[in-house]
């Protein structure tokens, strides 16, 4: 069966994970700083705090900027249940932003549109969260200029995109946001097993984002209250917290996967650019790429259009399966799923995300994704579509 997503895993990295394993830290060591400083490093960014999951990042950050109950937390409805599930983790409400009918990801234009409304009835969203599908960063420039005039927070769901970049400005560097999410999940461009990290350039956020991941517990003397001074107070809880903490295996692998990272994405590119090319002729539609942007090309989704091909998305995508590819759909949108279906959300609330994922397949793609398995792919699309 070819995946449509997996992990790449070297000698290298198995070895770095062995050493951790005989080593005498296996959480809380030496080796997360590191990780944290590589990554933060890689995208021109002064801070890093690594977590246990994206999802758990995406909660921190949120805490982090002080959403609470009463607030509004707005993100694309084309992603993982994740970018609305840490609104409700905080008692906050969620609402959802269309996307962009070429890109994908989320409009700038519906989201002016939505956020005229919302001022007019005093609800604009403390935090706004643009989803960097597939790879392909969103339009943040114009994002953050909307930030600025309604002042918003903004927390780039970067779970995708780690080595994209717009405008030549990597994504993750928070040139255009406060706090930026990457996903160190298998499928992802680099993996930790389950993982995820958090990068700004504020300090106080990050010191606080790394607190929140830690139970609430601080060791810094300045932070700590005053007490007996015949008792010892290595640390204390200043606030409510979580279990969200990275393991030092954790770490050593996304470490070592980190000295590969730019020979994954170029492989990645590689890999679109022959289904680019060979696809191009098909009754289908390929992934459409901004001139000013540099995908890191976590998925490559098509669509496939029934008026232009004469098949369904349902018959494409059990071909493949019948023949032992596991193509996959991204994403049901957030709110047609049946737990915010009770929230209140409806079908037709958001249509271009509606339409998208009734259309689109995400084809096979990954750094190890075999030549040989890609053309039989290919050739499964020129069999069913093929007239």
């Amino acid at each position: 069966m070819i995946p449509y997503g997996r992990q790449d895993i070297s000698d290298a990295d198995i070895e770095a994970v062995v050493e951790i394993l005989r080593s005498d830290y296996l959480t809380s060591g030496p080796v997360v700083p590191r990780f944290e400083r590589a990554v933060a490093d890689y995208c021109d960014v002064s801070e890093g705090i690594a977590v246990n999951s994206a999802t758990s990042a995406l909660h921190v950050a949120c805490l982090a900027l002080d959403l609470g109950p009463g607030d509004w937390l707005w993100t694309s409805s084309n992603t993982f249940v994740a970018s609305a599930n840490c609104a409700l983790y905080c008692g906050a409400k969620v609402d959802f932003v269309d996307i962009d009918s070429g890109t994908y990801n989320i409009c700038p234009q519906k989201l002016e549109e939505k956020l005229i409304k919302a001022e007019q009835i005093g609800a604009i969203p403390k935090i706004v969260i643009p989803v960097h599908f597939a790879g392909q960063p969103c339009d943040m420039p114009a994002i953050y200029s909307l930030a600025q005039k309604y002042g918003f927070k903004i927390i780039e769901d970067a779970s995708h995109s780690i080595g994209a970049k717009y405008n030549g400005i990597k994504i993750g560097s928070c040139t255009h946001s406060d706090i930026t999410i990457f996903s160190f999940h298998p499928v992802k461009i680099i993996t930790t097993g389950e993982g995820g990290m958090a990068t700004t350039n504020d300090e106080t956020v990050a010191n606080r984002l790394r607190r929140l991941a830690a139970h609430g517990i601080t060791r810094d003397e300045l932070l700590m209250e005053p007490r007996p001074i015949d008792e010892i107070w290595n640390y204390q809880q200043i606030g409510l917290g979580y279990n969200y903490r990275m393991t030092e295996f954790q770490a050593a692998l996304g470490l070592s996967q980190m000295k590969r990272i730019d020979h994954f994405i170029g492989r990645r590119h590689d890999a679109a650019h022959r289904y680019d090319q060979a696809l191009e002729p098909l009754p289908l539609m390929i992934p459409w790429q901004r001139d000013q942007i540099y995908s890191s090309y976590h998925l490559y989704p098509v669509r496939i259009r029934k008026s232009d091909c004469g098949k369904t998305q349902m018959q494409v995508y059990n071909f493949l399966l019948e023949n032992n590819v596991a193509a996959n759909v991204h994403y049901i949108p957030v709110h047609r799923q049946p737990y915010y279906e009770k929230l209140g959300f409806k079908v037709g609330n958001f249509p271009e995300a509606e339409k998208f994922h009734r259309e689109a397949i995400s084809l096979p793609m990954y750094s190890a994704l075999k030549e040989r398995d890609q053309k039989f792919v290919i050739d499964l699309l020129r069999d069913i579509l093929t007239p």
